[in-house]
């Protein structure tokens, strides 16, 4: 599932080429697409009709575009969906969802899933965390991305949990955006194995795990984000390429860029875990 990174890629691009334009029409082709927004696939096309689109909008994985007014197209793209800046008139994608033209006959903005996980739906937004967002995500926590991000708050909430320590980073209620790739390779960075207690992480270790989760997102954007296929792509279609630089995940097996031990893979939450045995020991009591 793309992470912050990758969602972020799509954000800048839909801010390029989408906010500040005027919606002429949208079409639902398919209506599992819109099965949040609950009064239906045609009150959402209405809904749409004539509105301006504002600055595109991210928290964690979840994305937005503001509306004149007080609500928002909101949108999560689930394991395959895309977002798509294409021409009108463009043979339609072999999963296209959701078309969207605007009345300056430019390009058209399409949502794209093959696997249909992905949904948007239009919702009004409300405060949270100090700043407005669409109401079904209201209970997301901030990213440690934006200025909001209380590290200390983080820090208190994190040890209070009482669990290990990827589990609290994927905990979307508690850090946004961190997923299953960009856990591993923080923890990775930081030197911690993903099964540490939260409880026994120190303030200034919990800040080293928070750069590194920084740092390895910030290289990721940089890079595109990371595609292992061509399903996570930009509105314009191209794929990331920051897997060429991941230190450990997916990579059993192969030496630890720090120290050359094989990497290892264990099975966590019906997924996998990557790590270095050496560089990141397993503690000896792990959370019961």
């Amino acid at each position: 599932m793309p992470e912050l990174p990758e969602v972020e890629v799509v954000r800048r691009g839909l801010e390029r080429w989408v906010s500040g334009r005027v919606i002429a029409h949208a079409e639902v082709l398919h209506p599992r697409a819109v099965r949040r927004h609950v009064p239906g696939a045609e009150e959402f096309s209405s809904r749409l009709t004539g509105r301006t689109v504002g600055v595109a909008e991210r928290r964690g994985k979840y994305l937005w575009l503001p509306l004149d007014g007080s609500d928002a197209i909101l949108a999560h793209l689930g394991m395959s969906g895309q977002l798509l800046v294409v021409e009108p008139g463009s043979p339609p994608e072999k999963h296209l969802r959701v078309r969207i033209g605007f009345t300056d006959g430019g390009a058209e903005l399409r949502f794209v899933d093959q696997r249909t996980f992905g949904h948007v739906l239009v919702t009004a937004l409300a405060p949270a965390g100090g700043r407005a967002v669409p109401e079904p995500i209201t209970h997301i926590a901030a990213d440690p991305f934006e200025e909001l991000f209380d590290e200390e708050l983080f820090s208190r909430r994190l040890r209070a949990r009482q669990t290990e320590v990827k589990r609290a980073l994927l905990d979307q209620s508690l850090i946004s955006g961190v997923g299953n790739i960009y856990a591993d390779e923080a923890l990775w960075r930081a030197r911690l194995h993903g099964a540490r207690p939260t409880g026994a992480l120190t303030r200034p270790r919990i800040t080293e795990l928070l750069t590194a989760a920084r740092e390895v997102m910030a290289a990721a954007l940089s890079e595109g984000g990371t595609s292992f296929d061509s399903l996570y792509v930009n509105v314009n279609g191209e794929s990331g390429y920051f897997d060429r630089s991941l230190a450990v995940y997916g990579r059993r097996d192969e030496p630890c860029p720090r120290c050359g031990t094989p990497i290892i893979r264990e099975s966590f939450m019906n997924r996998s875990s990557y790590s270095c045995p050496r560089c990141q020991p397993r503690p000896r009591k792990a959370v019961s």
